[in-house]
């Protein structure tokens, strides 16, 4: 994943609503209208977010009918996870030296 994919994919995520809408389609392709009708804000507004959604390549839309059915990209979602997944293992051996550390400061138990 390029550096260009992977900032747009996080900008997309950094809006609640953004992640509401991905949230919905990871249960099936919905309309601009039954989006619209799970917030509380105007159908262009929802139009704008899935724009930033599909240039991040996590929705695509299709025509079917008079309906224009927007559906959920889960692979750049999977990249996304896979550059964090590098940290997740930084991060835990960060912990695993903390806990030695800490398990060498406490020394030998006096209680008696």
């Amino acid at each position: 994943m390029t550096d260009d994919a992977l900032d747009a994919v996080f900008g997309a995520l950094a809006d609640p609503t953004r992640r509401a809408i991905l949230a919905r389609l990871a249960g099936g392709d919905a309309s601009v209208n039954t989006l619209t009708s799970m917030f509380a804000m105007s159908q262009p507004a929802i139009s704008r977010h899935l724009k930033v959604l599909e240039r991040a390549g996590l929705v695509s839309r299709t025509q079917q009918g008079t309906m224009r059915l927007s559906h959920l990209e889960a692979e750049p979602l999977r990249e996304a996870t896979d550059w964090l997944a590098d940290y997740r293992a930084y991060w835990e051996d960060s912990f695993a030296r903390l806990d030695a550390i800490l398990t060498e400061s406490d020394g030998p138990s006096t209680d008696s």
